[in-house]
């Protein structure tokens, strides 16, 4: 049984999956980004958009397969979170970075708003890891690193508030 706050939980859970409290959401950092210069490193930066915003997607991507399955294997650590290389070889895959993110977000906010999902028992085959503890995990390095993409426009010159 669900704790009677559980319901309120889900809602700030999804808030803050969403974004946008206290720091550019997922949205505003690739909206208008000039999807040609995504392979651009800006001086003293270690990444690139692209490289920032497919880790983005392949962490988010882990942390929902890991949530739905224990036959789920993640990729390896570290080269498999990062892409190859710092820009995509077409400008049609930032496009399609973008909607897997929001389609992986979209999947893991339906996981969360089930009220038949236990926010608090423990995947049978983890370490102890809940889909609470999940849903943190995704709201903390997605805004990590989309404060690093934000920053990274800033730095292209290609951030307008």
């Amino acid at each position: 049984m669900q704790p009677a706050h559980s319901d309120a939980l889900r809602e700030h859970l999804v808030e803050l999956l969403e974004g946008g409290h206290a720091h550019a959401s997922f949205e505003q950092a690739v909206r208008g980004f000039p999807a040609g210069r995504a392979g651009e490193r800006p001086k003293g930066a270690p990444h690139s958009a692209w490289e920032l915003l497919e880790h983005i997607r392949i962490a988010q991507n882990d942390i929902l397969r890991f949530s739905q399955s224990g036959e789920y294997k993640s990729p390896d650590w570290p080269e498999g979170y990062w892409p190859s290389s710092p820009a995509p070889e077409r400008e049609e895959q930032w496009h399609a970075s973008i909607t897997a993110f929001q389609n992986d977000l979209a999947e893991f906010l339906r996981m969360v708003n089930d009220p038949k999902a236990d926010l608090y028992r423990p995947f049978p085959w983890g370490d102890g890891q809940t889909l609470l503890r999940e849903a943190l995990l995704i709201a903390d390095h997605n805004s990590y690193h989309v404060g690093q993409l934000v920053l990274v426009r800033r730095l292209l010159g290609a951030w307008q508030e």
